[in-house]
Formats: C-alpha cells, sequence, structure tokens
C-alpha cells in the first residue's frame, strides 16, 4: 500500500508540473506576443524558459535533499529527450521548414554550452566556479536574443480572449503565470520525494530514474509546447522552444543549482549519457541541412533512436 501511495504521490506531483507549466507557458508566451515579441525569439526564450522551470524546481529540490543524480540525470535526460522524443513527435506530425539562421547560429551555441559542460564535468564535480559561468553565458545569451526580439509590432495571438483594455490582459497573463509557478514548486516536490522512494524500493539507480521518468515527466511541458506549435504551424516556435529550453537547462538549471550546492557527476555518465546528449545535438546538423527541413522520415529517425537510448538505459 505504500509503494501505491507513493506512485500515486508521484503523478499528482507530474500532473501539478504539467499543467503549472502549462499556466505559465500560456501566461508568459501571450504577455510576450503582446509587447511584439518575434516567434523564434519567443521559443527560445519566453517558452523556452517557462518549460524549463520544472527542471529547474526538481533539480533543485533534488540538489538540496542530496540526490545530485537525480538533478543531473534530470537535466541530460530531459536534453536527450527534447530532441530526439519532442523534436520527433513534431516532426511526425508536422513536418517543419527550419531558418537558416538557426541551422548556422542556435544550433551551435546548444552544441558548444553542452560540450562545455562536458568539460567542466571531467573532474567528476559541477562546482559553484563552473555554475557561475554557465549563468554568465545565459545572460549574453539572452542579451543576444533582446538585440533580435522586437518585430516592431504587436501580434495578436489570443483572438478568443476577452476583447479589454491590454493592461487587464496582461494582468490576466500575470495570474497564469503566477498559479503556474506554484504548481511547479509543488509538483517538483512531490515529483523528488516519490521518485527517490521509488527507486531505492526497486533498486533502480537514482541517475537512471532521473534520466528516464523524472526527465520525461519534466519534459512534458516541452512536449505539450512543440506538438501543439507544430500542429498549428507555427514552426519557429516548435523549434525555437526545443533548442532554447536545452540552451537554458544547461545554462539556467545547471548554472543555479552547483552556485547553491555543488553536484557529483557518476563517472558512467561522461562515458554514455553526456555523450549522447552530444550525439543528439550534433546531430541535428547533417539530419536537417538537407532542404532545411525536419520531415516525417528524420521525425522518425529521431524517435526510433531515442527508443533506443532508453532501452539501453534499462538494459
Amino acid at each position: 500500500m505504500d509503494m501505491v501511495l507513493t506512485v500515486l504521490v508521484f503523478f499528482a506531483g507530474l500532473l501539478l508540473l504539467y499543467y503549472g507549466a502549462e499556466y505559465l507557458v500560456t501566461g508568459s508566451s501571450h504577455l510576450a506576443f503582446s509587447f511584439g515579441v518575434r516567434p523564434l525569439i519567443v521559443g527560445m526564450t519566453v517558452i523556452a524558459f517557462a518549460t524549463s522551470m520544472p527542471e529547474l524546481m526538481v533539480s533543485l529540490l533534488a540538489a538540496f535533499k542530496g540526490s545530485s543524480d537525480i538533478a543531473a540525470g534530470n537535466i541530460i535526460g530531459s536534453n536527450i529527450a527534447n530532441v530526439g522524443l519532442i523534436l520527433g513527435v513534431a516532426g511526425l506530425m508536422m513536418p517543419m521548414t527550419v531558418a537558416r539562421s538557426t541551422l548556422m547560429r542556435e544550433i551551435p551555441f546548444m552544441i558548444g554550452v553542452s560540450l562545455l559542460l562536458y568539460l567542466f564535468v571531467l573532474d567528476g564535480v559541477l562546482g559553484f566556479a563552473n555554475g557561475l559561468i554557465l549563468f554568465l553565458l545565459l545572460i549574453g545569451f539572452l542579451l543576444y536574443c533582446l538585440r533580435t526580439a522586437r518585430t516592431g509590432s504587436v501580434v495578436e495571438v489570443d483572438a478568443e480572449a476577452p476583447r479589454g483594455r491590454p493592461g487587464e490582459s496582461r494582468r490576466r497573463h500575470l495570474v497564469f503565470i503566477g498559479l503556474g509557478m506554484v504548481g511547479l514548486g509543488v509538483g517538483a516536490e512531490l515529483m523528488v520525494r516519490s521518485a527517490v522512494i521509488i527507486a531505492t524500493a526497486l533498486g533502480i539507480s537514482e541517475l537512471v530514474i532521473g534520466m528516464t521518468v523524472v526527465a520525461l515527466g519534466t519534459s512534458l511541458p516541452e512536449l505539450a509546447a512543440s506538438v501543439v506549435s507544430a500542429w498549428k504551424g507555427e514552426m519557429d516556435l516548435s523549434v525555437g522552444n526545443v533548442i532554447g529550453s536545452n540552451i537554458f537547462n544547461v545554462l539556467f538549471v545547471l548554472g543555479i543549482c552547483p552556485m547553491i550546492r555543488p553536484l557529483s557527476i557518476d563517472p558512467s555518465v561522461l562515458r554514455f549519457e553526456l555523450p549522447i546528449m552530444l550525439a543528439f545535438s550534433i546531430a541535428l546538423i547533417p539530419l536537417l541541412l538537407p532542404g532545411m527541413k525536419l520531415d516525417r522520415p528524420r521525425g522518425a529517425l529521431l524517435l526510433t533512436a531515442y527508443l533506443i537510448f532508453i532501452g539501453v538505459l534499462f538494459v
């Protein structure tokens, strides 16, 4: 009965994470659009930040509780899921055209920060200085995005919203953001507590739990945001969300966590999981270069590679 209750608590936390992120994504993206920010930039910054909040909450709580494997595994697993699972599913649903600037600038930047993370953890610890450098790089990335953020006109995205004054609509979006933050905080606490108990009871390492179940749980907002964007034909939002989320996961989450408490990194991560994360990121360039498209065959290839990765983890 105790295990059944723990599993129920885990899924309750998962639901709170999902709906909290849903409210946060809706409120923050609509707020940004109301100020006339370009869709790609919204995807790479506002939505990426909002959908990275579950990873931040879960990793922070795991770090505080001394579960470094869940904290680090959650981020690495989420970044692999973002490329393999989310872009794979989005590509299968709706073939996407990718901007050349994304392939030439943002994807190489994502690869660069992933490689930097690998170099930082070669000594088995992600410490305060490493976190500070990552966080400073995040500020640089945000400044770069802000330089090209404005479209010059306000974009209307909430056609079904009540016609009121702009100030009233923006206050409504702020309420959504606040509710989302509360849901994320409570959901993360429930998920981390129950995940540690389940891993201990089943004899599964916290690293594997973090890489799979927790990573999939915290990636649900990215999956929802990207699939909905792809379905609506908003390709810049879908691709930008995944790239931005991976950048935020490394620079924001793994920038803040070690500045609060150093994270110890399991040696096996350096041999398998981190190289896989790098491989998924690097593979996007040759995969997208022909025709600048993510079509159904390429989406299927990404999704298959991700499922193989999950299978190998458990084997």
